[in-house]
């Protein structure tokens, strides 16, 4: 099964994203924090990890440039999430690793369009994401 990171800290809006993307045959794990994100990245070595960049103890950011450098995680791809879309910070959010960026509120079928862009066909699942 083709498994996610979600990145967090807001309880509603990660259980509310966590069921969707559960409901489209994701195996999702949450992390509320950037210290979470990266212990959680490096213990399960999901497929793709979506990364809130506003976080109580170090940002999204910070805690990408932290899984990028563990060896077993620098090639998982990192989309970050959002509210503010600023190009500032779409390129700071490439500048530390992230491959792609969505905007907050999430818009569902675009961050479908964009999880699929990133996991290797032959990773997914027949059916999966639809």
């Amino acid at each position: 099964m083709t498994s996610l990171l979600l990145v967090e800290d807001n309880a509603d809006n990660a259980r509310a994203l966590q069921r969707l993307l559960a409901r489209r045959g994701f195996t999702v794990s949450v992390a509320a924090s950037g210290t979470e994100a990266v212990r959680l990245a490096t213990e399960t070595l999901p497929h793709l990890i979506l990364m809130d960049i506003g976080l109580p103890d170090f940002d999204g950011l910070e805690a990408t440039r932290r899984i990028k450098t563990d060896p077993a995680c620098a090639d998982i791809p990192v989309i970050a999430l959002t509210a503010h879309a600023m190009l500032e910070d779409q390129k700071a959010a490439l500048g530390v690793g992230c491959v792609d960026f969505a905007p907050k509120p999430v818009n569902l079928a675009d961050l479908l369009a964009r999880i699929r862009a990133w996991i290797p066909e032959e990773t997914m699942e027949k059916g999966l994401g639809t």
